[in-house]
């Protein structure tokens, strides 16, 4: 089996993430996922398609992601990675989907408006 690659997004964030037969090492942007998320929250979300299918040690993930923050960076790269399982293995895809692990969740900010502060809220109103 060679190299499998996918993409994830959620908000701004774009990861390409590519999943090959190795030791369970996860390289994002050439740095360590510990080092990239020290946040222990994060990194259970990058390893959580992985943990639920039981294939935590078997594959080595390596990803490209930018744009936006940490928790929309990590959950691109979640959704990525699930992608990756179930283009392995296909029988992977009931319990990932059970989890809601292969949907792209769509919510992005919205825009905006011109004549108000932000994309809803006016500015305020004085009366004298």
């Amino acid at each position: 089996m060679d190299i499998i690659n996918t993409i994830g997004r959620r908000k701004t964030s774009i990861a390409r993430v590519y999943v090959k037969p190795g030791n369970g090492a996860i390289v994002i942007n050439d740095r360590e996922l510990k080092t990239y998320f020290p946040s222990e929250i994060l990194q259970i979300t990058v390893r959580q398609a992985l943990t639920l299918t039981k294939l935590e040690g078997n594959y080595d993930v390596t990803v490209n992601v930018e744009g936006g923050g940490n928790k929309g960076q990590a959950e691109a790269i979640r959704l990525g990675i699930a992608r990756a399982l179930v283009n392995i293995n296909n029988d992977n895809r009931p319990a990932l989907r059970k989890e809601g692990l292969l949907t792209r969740d769509s919510r992005m900010v919205e825009r905006k408006k011109p004549g108000r502060r932000k994309a809803r809220r006016k500015f305020q109103f004085s009366k004298r």
